[in-house]
């Protein structure tokens, strides 16, 4: 993370209630919790091949940080095991960048997403990453209908949701950040990685 991206991730705190610090849920309280449905849910895009170069340019797959081939079996497998453990889905948004989008198709199927210009990363985005964490933060707050609302994205935005840097470890590559919708506002239960879900499910990591 450069310095820039620091200051911005520490330079907005959203309309949260729980603690910023929340780590990842026990495997069998995420999967109840994602079970019972009406939860905002912030993915992290799959895997992603650290040695291609990433220029911040929209729309340019060549000139961005794509999945790897792992990332593209974590995506697959996501869905997977939302299907395995009947976690309810009501509606899927993501990012417009690559690492972002394929990773929303590959687990849900194209069919079913919908880019929502926000979601995008903070060195994408043609406007103020800080207004667009904030945009982010409102949705957090929706309360959602018949399953949960899945949001596909980048660390750097959550970041600046929580109000504080976020390290690799704490939201990996595939992680999801769960958000209780409180009228407007949100409270943070935790995180859930990838693996848990695949562990839950039966699958492979």
């Amino acid at each position: 993370m450069t310095h820039r991206r620091s200051l911005l991730a520490l330079s907005f705190l959203a309309p949260g209630l729980a603690a910023a610090r929340a780590a990842f849920l026990p495997e069998a309280e995420g999967v109840a919790l994602l079970r019972a449905g009406g939860l905002n849910l912030y993915i992290r895009h799959a895997i992603t091949d650290r040695t291609q170069l990433d220029t911040g340019r929209r729309g340019d797959r060549a000139g961005q940080r794509n999945l790897s081939e792992a990332g593209r079996r974590q995506a697959i497998r996501l869905g997977e095991a939302f299907r395995a453990l009947r976690i309810p889905v009501a509606e899927v948004l993501t990012s417009e960048v690559f690492r972002a989008l394929d990773t929303a198709e590959l687990a849900f199927g194209a069919a079913r997403v919908r880019v929502e210009r926000d979601l995008i990363a903070d060195d994408y985005t043609p406007g103020d990453a800080r207004e667009d964490a904030r945009a982010v933060s409102r949705r957090l707050g929706e309360p959602v209908a018949g399953g949960n609302r899945v949001m596909v994205g980048h660390i750097v935005p959550l970041g600046m949701i929580l109000g504080r840097s976020l390290a690799q470890e704490e939201f990996p590559e595939g992680g999801l950040a769960l958000f209780r919708p409180l009228g407007g506002r949100w409270e943070h239960p935790g995180m859930v990685s990838a693996e848990q879900l695949f562990r839950a499910a039966g699958l492979p990591g």
